[in-house]
């Protein structure tokens, strides 16, 4: 990587709007074929807002496989205009609430579908509500995945994961997850999810419900907080989270219609204020900077 260049990561779990884990129960998975699809107008909505935007960043898509099976031409088109697809899982289930021999079905068939679709390789994987745990990391590096983008350090979400990434190798942001068995082996990487470490406290500024309620110039400060120390910062958002047309789901608790609607109108205008306040960055792709962090010296990748 050059010297002196902060790098930006936006990435896009591409879901529908009654996929997500706050509504699950109110919404069985049983219904979800009879639900308004609205995740192939927003995406390509996210799709032209990046195109507009003057230089042109590239995101990644981790693209969740029961989407792609419906509309595989999204997933081309995504694909098409220079994005990195990569794996949200299949079914949008908590990484730690699936069994071993379930989870894995789920890791290979996601990557195979997407794969199949593009015509090209699938590097990383992002699990759903960031469910992640040391050995589910090793399964998702045992299934062909390259790197993880499933760690989030703020702890004061209850289904979020922990991996304990103390002293493994880092090159960047990228943290190695070596193979225990044979640490000579390719290692896998974690890209974790950028957060501003405050002392004792983690706070969460990765994007998602946190950008949609944090003043644009007070997130943006956080995130030059986070660039000066790291020179790269990770950013995740869904596609629903520019559509303030999504149907309501009228039974959420308050807490989850808080959550999942505060803001929707306002994400669009933001996320370009956000691309435009940091247009001196280098945005790519994570698959991108990885070759760039790590390929340079090891030809892992």
């Amino acid at each position: 990587m050059r010297a002196g260049i902060c790098h930006i990561l936006l990435t896009i779990d591409v879901e529908d709007w009654f996929q997500v884990e706050n509504f699950k129960q109110y919404i069985s998975f049983s219904s979800w074929p009879s639900r308004e699809l609205r995740v192939e107008k927003n995406t390509h909505r996210l799709l032209d807002l990046l195109d507009s935007i003057p230089h042109s960043p590239k995101a990644t898509f981790f693209v969740l496989g029961w989407v792609a099976d419906r509309l595989p031409d999204l997933v081309r088109e995504i694909h098409g205009r220079g994005h990195e697809v990569a794996s949200h899982g299949y079914y949008h289930k908590l990484c730690s609430q699936e069994s071993r021999d379930a989870l894995r079905r789920d890791l290979t068939d996601s990557k195979r579908l997407l794969e199949d679709i593009i015509g090209a390789p699938v590097y990383g994987y992002r699990a759903p509500s960031f469910s992640i745990s040391g050995e589910i990391l090793e399964l998702i590096r045992d299934c062909g995945y390259s790197y993880d983008s499933s760690y989030n350090s703020f702890e004061g979400h209850s289904r979020y994961g922990h991996v304990d990434l103390t002293g493994n190798k880092r090159k960047g942001i990228a943290i190695a997850v070596p193979e225990l068995v044979n640490p000579k082996s390719k290692p896998m990487y974690e890209l974790p999810i950028s957060n501003m470490n405050m002392g004792r406290h983690v706070l969460p500024w990765g994007g998602g419900g946190y950008f949609r309620l944090i003043p644009s110039a007070l997130f943006n400060l956080g995130v030059k907080r986070i660039l000066n120390k790291e020179r790269a910062y990770i950013f995740y958002m869904h596609p629903w989270e520019i559509d303030p047309g999504q149907p309501g789901v009228k039974e959420a608790s308050r807490v989850f219609k808080f959550r999942h609607y505060i803001n929707l109108n306002k994400t669009e205008s933001k996320l370009l204020s956000f691309a435009g306040a940091f247009r001196g960055c280098c945005f790519i792709t994570c698959h991108k900077y990885l070759e760039q962090a790590v390929c340079a010296e090891n030809a892992w990748f």
